[in-house]
């Protein structure tokens, strides 16, 4: 059983890109034939995703998303600073330096600054695109570095966020077993690198697919294409409950990466809303014209409005 806090592989990720695996179960598996068992497993499954929603990882902690500027930035609470944090932060917490190499947090002396518990006084901040991204605390608050393309953006955490506490329950269709469904992978002879639009304007995502599936739903067949992910696809698709009862932009869904000509399992029962359901802090793709559904999948995730929230500084 997997769940991902966040989308696609090693090159994109989010400060975290949550996994868990429980023994028997793959992506879409079911881990036992005993009646009951696949639903209470999916009841698992979501109980998982809102503990780690709300986990320092998740992205219920969202507090800012700032675009950097190559140069030097200050950050802190003082309001002359160029990042604005919010005021449990120290007036001035320190200057970020921006290159092309990267970018480097300078505390400013007496300022407790620290990565993996231990204080710090300079650091790279190797980003999320990078096989050790760096997660600076500051008392309550933390950031890190995401890449996007060639801009470098610091995301802001408030490990206090009222919103942990305040979240309400995800909402969920029925489980509906005949919406895991077996879809025959076809591997393209070399793999496409596309263009994908994400929540940001002007902001793309250039993924790797290796191929399409291919499946049917009430004898009726439908084709996604599909995004690598390391031995798995991943997925970004609408469908025509998205904008009505499910997040306008789409739903992420991951299966088992098959051989060419084989099949996987797709489990819309899975499918969940991407972190830019929650806030305006994340960078998530959007569902292309092909991989939007003509029909309605009754599974998986619903959408609220009511739980998009924009923490303000």
């Amino acid at each position: 059983m997997r769940y991902r806090v966040g989308w696609s592989d090693r090159r994109w990720v989010f400060w975290a890109l949550c996994g868990f695996a429980a023994a028997g179960c793959g992506s879409g598996g079911v881990g036992s034939d005993e009646p009951g068992a696949y639903e209470t497993e999916i009841e698992q499954w979501r109980a998982e995703r809102l503990e780690l929603l709300k986990g320092p990882d998740g992205y219920l902690n969202l507090a800012g998303l700032f675009w950097l500027q190559s140069g030097a930035s200050t950050l802190g609470s003082a309001a002359d600073n160029t990042i604005v944090l919010p005021h449990k932060a120290a007036p001035r917490v320190g200057e970020l330096q921006v290159s092309e190499a990267g970018v480097v947090m300078v505390a400013e002396p007496g300022v407790d600054v620290r990565f993996d518990g231990i204080p710090v006084r300079s650091i790279l901040m190797s980003d999320d695109t990078t096989e050790y991204p760096v997660k600076i605390t500051h008392g309550a608050l933390g950031w890190s570095v995401i890449k996007r393309a060639d801009r470098f953006a610091l995301r802001l955490r408030d490990f206090e966020h009222p919103a942990i506490e305040t979240f309400p329950a995800l909402e969920y269709y029925p489980v509906n077993r005949k919406l895991r469904v077996s879809a025959r992978f076809e591997q393209y002879p070399e793999p496409k690198l596309l263009n994908v639009d994400t929540v940001i304007e002007g902001l793309g995502w250039q993924p790797e697919s290796p191929g399409v599936v291919v499946f049917e739903i009430d004898g009726q067949d439908f084709k996604l294409e599909a995004y690598a992910s390391g031995n798995e696809l991943f997925f970004v698709f609408g469908d025509q409950t998205s904008g009505r009862e499910t997040y306008p932009a789409g739903r992420f869904l991951y299966a088992d990466r098959p051989a060419d000509g084989t099949d996987t399992i797709l489990d819309f029962n899975r499918a969940y809303n991407p972190p830019c359901a929650f806030n305006d802090f994340a960078t998530c793709p959007v569902a292309s014209p092909q991989n939007r559904l003509a029909t309605r999948i009754e599974a998986g995730e619903k959408f609220d409005p009511a739980v998009h929230h924009t923490p303000g500084i």
